[in-house]
């Protein structure tokens, strides 16, 4: 079944004369209506919450990964001093990036995905723009820890 079953003799106007016994009963609040009762837990709303704050963290590292790769080129004609050692460092931050982002299953993921931001961060010593695109990815990384802590408490 791919949904909630409906009562066939309940209705949608509580004016009729059957009303009583499908119809809304006073100070209670009809279901569905996203208020949780007393003493209940307030829930996401999600079929499945891990998996979808799983999907945001990695998503957003396999985004800042696909950033720190694209942007290695750029940097190169703008800032010109970007030599072998300071792409090396990059491509090593993209690729800790992927890595995490396969690995968001387990709890220690965020504890390192939060490293990986501070490591960029401090690759803004390399070239200014490493650190813009730190900062970034650091407030993106932050809300998507807000999103977590107010998804699973």
């Amino acid at each position: 079944m791919t949904g909630p079953e409906r009562d066939p003799r309940a209705t949608d106007n509580p004016t009729d004369a059957d009303a009583g016994a499908g119809g809304p009963v006073q100070g209670v609040p009809a279901a569905g209506s996203g208020e949780p009762e007393a003493g209940q837990v307030r829930r996401s709303g999600l079929r499945n919450p891990q998996a979808a704050v799983r999907g945001l963290g990695a998503g957003t590292l396999g985004l800042e990964a696909l950033v720190l790769l694209l942007a290695i080129q750029p940097i190169r004609v703008v800032g010109g001093d970007l030599d072998g050692a300071a792409i090396a460092v990059v491509v090593a931050l993209a690729v800790a990036a992927i890595l995490l982002a396969g690995m968001m299953r387990r709890p220690w993921a965020w504890h390192a995905g939060t490293v990986l931001q501070g490591l960029l961060i401090l690759a803004g010593l390399l070239h200014w723009s490493l650190l813009v695109l730190g900062i970034i990815f650091a407030l993106v990384w932050a809300y998507a820890l807000h999103v977590r802590r107010v998804i699973l408490g």
